[in-house]
């Protein structure tokens, strides 16, 4: 009976996870079924990767603006194509080295990212009205730049940054020999992380027993450490059937690990919890909250240039259109992975999988034929669905 309850909570505990396990076997079975091909190719794996790289980078920032009170930014889509333009400008057509031109983008993107914060936190100025303005003023800006025209094609050593693999340096395989180095080193690689996970974990648990905190049972423990190793190494088997490791999923790993540490063990980063929890308390409690709010603005500006970077890279090309809607699908991402509309309340794992679930769902529609109406369609009631679902549980909690 205990051994059940262990699945029970666990499942629970990873509700979202469990789900993105169901759609990707939903999709495997009904394109096979259907005879139109398989989700779970090498490729296909890859390409879900690298198409939804954005998603996972501006959704970990959206993340920090929900946290706060369930506060978006509508801007940062307009925020990516002024910053794919400002690259597309300095390096082709000026010709300014490309490490000086992504630091003066990033550095932009914080500019952007603070002057939005300080209308939000120093001014009083709702996050909503912000980033509405800056969702048309940043995208005018963008075509300013442009002039209603596609800046295309960045250099190679741009583009190597963003689109090549490790540790494959060509599109095309060459030799036998070459499939196995990099089966090889990507398998490596591949255990590498699954021993570090194994090492968090102990060390984790032995911390929390220490301190008398309550910590997981050994076979949940050993559950959790054997069933996300397990999906761990099968996507590396399939990236190492492939090209590599996309150098995206590198840049993915490093923001994704950078700010989930940040959010759960430093102590600004709690504050962001603490503040979309209960603003009062924690005003009265000396937390600066203003210094808060202004850098969640911040850093998503930052994140914003990042992806504008990636986007860039991935396309080959600045262009007027880049970034339409970009921030419906962060918004999306992190409510689907389980955000609360109220704030106070998410994870970067948990944005993490809902990126990745809009990304299958988007990949498995579009290898099913389905219209790109009824697509959109889709998408809007999945995340409708994740929202009515927290505001119906916060109301369930609170009437016990």
């Amino acid at each position: 009976m205990k051994f059940y309850q262990t699945i029970i909570d666990a499942m629970k505990k990873n509700g979202m996870l469990m789900a993105l396990i169901g759609v990707v076997i939903l999709f495997q079975v009904l394109l096979i079924a259907t005879g139109k091909g398989v989700l779970l190719t090498p490729a296909n794996i890859s390409n879900i990767i690298v198409q939804n790289s954005y998603v996972v980078i501006l959704a970990t920032g959206m993340l920090l603006c929900i946290l706060t009170g369930g506060n978006i930014d509508l801007s940062v889509g307009a925020v990516v194509c002024v910053i794919g333009a400002v690259a597309g400008t300095l390096i082709v057509n000026m010709g300014v080295n490309i490490y000086v031109s992504i630091a003066l983008c990033l550095f932009l993107g914080i500019a952007i990212g603070a002057w939005q914060g300080f209308w939000i936190a120093y001014v009083g100025i709702p996050p909503f009205i912000v980033t509405l303005a800056g969702f048309l003023y940043w995208r005018g800006v963008a075509l300013l730049i442009l002039d209603g025209l596609t800046i295309a094609p960045f250099p190679s050593n741009y583009l190597n940054m963003f689109t090549s693999f490790i540790p494959a340096s060509k599109d095309v395989l060459i030799t036998p020999e070459e499939a196995f180095f990099i089966k090889s080193v990507t398998i490596a690689i591949g255990a590498i992380i699954c021993l570090l996970f194994l090492a968090y974990l102990i060390k984790d648990r032995i911390t929390k027993i220490r301190k008398g905190y309550d910590a997981d049972s050994l076979f949940a423990t050993i559950s959790r450490f054997v069933l996300i190793s397990g999906g761990v190494m099968y996507v590396i088997w399939l990236l190492a059937n492939h090209k590599g490791i996309p150098i995206v999923l590198v840049i993915l790993g490093v923001i994704v690990l950078g700010y989930s540490y940040f959010t759960n063990k430093m102590v600004p980063g709690r504050h962001f919890y603490a503040l979309g929890g209960n603003a009062k308390a924690t005003r009265m409690s000396g937390i600066d909250t203003k210094k808060i709010m202004f850098f969640a603005y911040t850093n998503m500006g930052f994140l914003a240039a990042v992806a504008g970077l990636v986007v860039a890279g991935r396309f080959n090309s600045a262009n007027p259109t880049a970034g339409t809607l970009y921030e419906l699908d962060a918004i999306g991402a992190c409510f689907i992975g389980g955000a609360s509309a109220y704030g106070g309340t998410g994870t970067v794992g948990g944005s993490v999988v809902g990126a990745m679930f809009m990304g299958v769902l988007n990949n498995g529609m579009s290898y099913l034929g389905l219209d790109a109406n009824w697509q959109k369609t889709v998408k809007g009631l999945v995340v409708l669905a994740a929202v009515v679902f927290d505001v119906l549980s916060k109301r369930n909690s609170k009437s016990k």
